[in-house]
């Protein structure tokens, strides 16, 4: 939600309206009527290749955000013409989330694509990692072969094998009842990996930092608002991670929120140098649906353990 790897109110008044009624399991941030900023894809159901038909160029804005879509000095971005280079990228997209690559605008490609998601692109610089591919490890005296799902960020940043303990702090102003679903989280990965992790106080040096922003915030990758893109984290060595504070977020499954320790195991795992995943069950797959808990799966941990041989 971020590198390949994410005012004028008071900014605590905010984190505190948001926030508020998170301790209790079944309360909820009351539903924002506003559409979410992929709801324009609801319109354009049924175009293919040969169509021009208003607001195509906001898919082509959505497909060049994720790295689907790259025109050369930026030729026909702007306009509303469904060409090669579009059918191409939305057959690209299709693959990677599963979905019949036939290069139609169907109701399975909307309802994936309005989903909210991390804002980290799934492609970075032309190269997928989000498909399968088939690998070969050495690790030792054997041998293993396997066809991972898993990915990393291009060039394959990683913590240096010194470093195994590393420290987190919130921002000023984070909530501290905001605060147990993300430590829950990195005792979650400290079970699976080589790492440990310390919080440290908001004052002091850490490795890795945590806050809630909104809009553009100065990292390059701003926020939509409600219902878009939800966080994004950094590649190793750069430790930021940031929740999108427009959203609504909850502890646990609250129809109509998101859980802040899902979204927190996701993201730890760009910090510690995993990409997205094409396994709809595992928490490095991009999108999340309100109301939805996930912990580690399989294909996290063999991606995470594979990346620190």
């Amino acid at each position: 939600m971020a590198s390949k790897i994410f005012h004028p109110i008071s900014f605590m008044f905010l984190i505190f309206i948001l926030l508020a009624p998170i301790g209790h399991a079944k309360r909820s941030i009351p539903s924002d009527k506003n559409s979410s900023p992929f709801d324009f894809i609801k319109k354009l159901e049924g175009c293919h290749k040969g169509n021009n038909t208003k607001d195509i160029h906001e898919l082509k804005a959505y497909l060049e955000q994720f790295g689907y879509l790259n025109y050369p000095n930026k030729t026909h971005a702007t306009d509303d013409d469904f060409d090669d280079t579009l059918e191409s990228a939305l057959k690209t997209y299709q693959k990677n989330y599963n979905i019949k690559p036939s290069g139609i605008i169907d109701d399975e490609t909307i309802s994936k694509m309005t989903t909210p998601r991390c804002g980290v692109p799934d492609i970075v610089n032309g190269t997928n990692y989000m498909q399968p591919r088939d690998n070969k490890h050495e690790p030792s005296s054997s041998t293993f072969h396997i066809v991972s799902h898993y990915s990393f960020f291009q060039g394959n940043p990683r913590w240096p094998p010194s470093k195994t303990r590393l420290t987190y702090r919130f921002e000023a102003n984070y909530p501290t009842s905001a605060i147990p679903p993300v430590a829950r989280a990195f005792q979650k990965w400290d079970a699976a990996t080589r790492f440990s992790f310390a919080q440290v106080p908001t004052n002091q040096f850490s490795d890795l930092v945590i806050g809630f922003f909104r809009g553009n915030h100065g990292d390059g990758y701003p926020f939509d608002g409600r219902g878009g893109t939800l966080a994004h984290a950094f590649a190793p060595t750069d430790g930021r991670f940031h929740y999108d504070a427009d959203e609504s977020w909850s502890i646990g499954s609250v129809p109509g929120s998101f859980d802040l320790e899902t979204l927190a195991l996701h993201e730890i795992g760009h910090l510690l140098g995993l990409d997205h995943s094409s396994v709809s069950a595992a928490i490095m797959f991009p999108t999340f649906s309100d109301g939805e808990v996930k912990n580690l799966h399989p294909d996290d941990i063999e991606g995470i353990r594979v990346l620190y041989l």
